[in-house]
């Protein structure tokens, strides 16, 4: 059975796209068969994917008849031209794996003019009637809240937030919980759990060991070990389409082993705390001399 995981942040400019990525090529280095559900209109992460715009867009698949569209009709990701070949990390060939691609198209903003509630039951079946296809379904969740982003939340076992060390991320991670929290009360949906990624991390800046200390003290032990750093490599690796664990430069064995990591030990990672999953409770805080109403994961 897949896990199913979606990435989300209702606060653009984050990473979200590039954590989605990294995934997907650590399932691909990994040798497993992923699928990647495109649901941010701007489509990032099926350019990321290099993706073929002739293969059907997620709102083609999503109005199928057939309710198996996402495992039969899925477009290839380029990147599977790369089985067989090393990855920098093990410096030995890939011989399985591949990434499957429902691509993301502005055409899949039609969904949030419509009824919610059909829409999320019916991706919601979608999605667990390909489960047994694929052994990760990453999905890419818009940078807003609407249908899009609540069928990513009700198709999934798990969330992941993607946070960035600002002030205002710090913002926005609050709400993304919280919303969550909102859409599981409100929905009935149930959620194993969800867990906060911090990306784009500079070690020397004060201002975001600030907020990243910050995050750790709001969110507590959700906070998912080890951090991202800032990494031009990365950027470099995803501005040409290609999976960082197989770029050929060694600065891109650090964000390859992270994204193996987090992609292959659920909850556990390295001597961290790593992706723990918590059942949503909301509990009152003090950040920065404000209150806020955050969501504390619990055992």
């Amino acid at each position: 059975m897949s896990r199913i995981v979606s990435i989300s942040s209702l606060k653009g400019g984050v990473g979200k796209t590039s954590i989605t990525l990294g995934l997907a090529s650590a399932a691909l280095h990994s040798g497993l068969s992923a699928l990647v559900i495109d649901l941010d209109p701007h489509g990032d992460a099926s350019t990321g994917l290099a993706v073929d715009e002739s293969i059907p867009d997620v709102a083609s698949l999503i109005a199928s008849t057939n309710e198996r569209a996402f495992a039969d009709e899925a477009g290839e990701s380029a990147w599977n031209r790369l089985v067989g070949k090393p990855t920098l990390l093990t410096n030995t060939p890939v011989d399985t794996g591949s990434v499957r691609v429902a691509r993301g198209s502005a055409r899949s903003t039609l969904v949030d003019r419509q009824e919610a509630a059909p829409f999320i039951r019916r991706f919601k079946r979608m999605v667990d009637a390909a489960a047994g296809a694929y052994d990760v379904i990453l999905i890419d969740c818009p940078p807003f809240l609407g249908t899009l982003s609540s069928m990513g939340w009700a198709a999934s076992q798990r969330i992941l937030s993607v946070a960035e060390p600002s002030l205002f991320s710090v913002a926005g991670t609050e709400r993304t919980l919280r919303a969550i929290l909102r859409f599981q009360q409100e929905s009935g949906t149930s959620i194993d759990g969800a867990g906060v990624v911090i990306n784009k991390m500079r070690l020397n800046d004060s201002e975001h060991q600030y907020r990243r200390d910050e995050m750790r003290s709001l969110f507590g032990d959700l906070v998912a070990e080890p951090v991202l750093r800032e990494s031009p490599v990365l950027q470099r690796a995803q501005g040409a389409a290609y999976p960082i664990h197989f770029w050929p430069d060694e600065e891109s064995v650090e964000p390859a082993v992270d994204f193996t990591c987090w992609l292959g030990s659920w909850p556990t990672c390295r001597s961290s705390t790593g992706l723990k999953m918590r059942t949503l409770e909301l509990r009152d805080a003090s950040c920065s001399g404000s209150r806020w109403r955050y969501v504390l994961l619990r055992e």
